[in-house]
């Protein structure tokens, strides 16, 4: 796709590896402009580098902060003009499995990046999408629909996946769009050990432009994706 008005200018966060990482790729691919968020600096500027400062832009940001949220999303407007898409991709799982097992300060990372920093996102993000009738993109999970023993991860998904239903109708109220993506086992970062059986980022990638496809007229609230195996 030529850069023409279809062009979006898409903020990912969590863009330095897995899913967002893959995203970022497959945007660029497709014509698209992207604004690359997360706290690893060298990651972004590499990825940058990748795909071209004509394509691609980053800002380091911890999404578990307020202030840094919304410092980068300024800093982005100011870059491209404008934001179109804001993919809240950022997040964590916990080391530690079980309630009663669990580590407190574990859960407060977690849920500082999975549900605080998704508020944060969009909170930030919501101005620029307003003025763009744009579109807010969540990573939300098969966790977040199912019930799995102890998991506090799995709650702060459900957590994601509500949010995202009820953003959706406040959206809606001027044109706006939401989209919560529900991948199972993704092969990345996030796993010690590989998951070369399970979905690729790159499928999450593709259920990101698929969202993104949609007509003026249509909304594609919610992408479940499972590994056929």
């Amino acid at each position: 796709m030529s850069k023409t008005k279809q062009s979006k200018v898409v903020v990912i966060t969590g863009a330095s590896s897995g899913i967002g990482k893959a995203t970022a790729k497959s945007l660029v691919q497709e014509g698209h402009r992207v604004a690359l968020v997360a706290r690893s600096e060298d990651k972004l500027n590499s990825l940058v580098e990748e795909l071209g400062s004509e394509n691609a832009f980053s800002v380091k940001a911890d999404v578990s902060d307020f202030d840094e949220v919304e410092n980068a999303l300024a800093k982005i407007n100011a870059h491209f003009d404008k934001i179109d898409v804001v993919f809240a991709n950022a997040g964590t799982g916990a080391s530690s499995p079980g309630i009663e097992k669990g580590d407190v300060s574990d859960w407060s990372t977690m849920l500082g990046a999975n549900v605080n920093g998704l508020l944060y996102t969009a909170k930030a993000g919501l101005p620029f999408l307003r003025e763009s009738t744009g579109h807010f993109i969540l990573t939300g999970s098969v966790a977040g629909r199912i019930a799995l023993k102890g998991s506090v991860y799995g709650a702060s998904k459900w957590f994601a996946y509500g949010f995202g239903q009820n953003l959706a109708e406040e959206m809606r109220e001027w044109g706006g769009k939401c989209t919560t993506i529900c991948p199972g086992m993704v092969n990345t970062p996030f796993f010690d050990e590989p998951k070369e059986d399970k979905l690729a980022p790159e499928d999450i990638a593709d259920a990101v432009n698929y969202a993104l496809s949609s007509s003026d007229k249509a909304c594609v609230r919610e992408v479940y994706v499972m590994p056929t195996s």
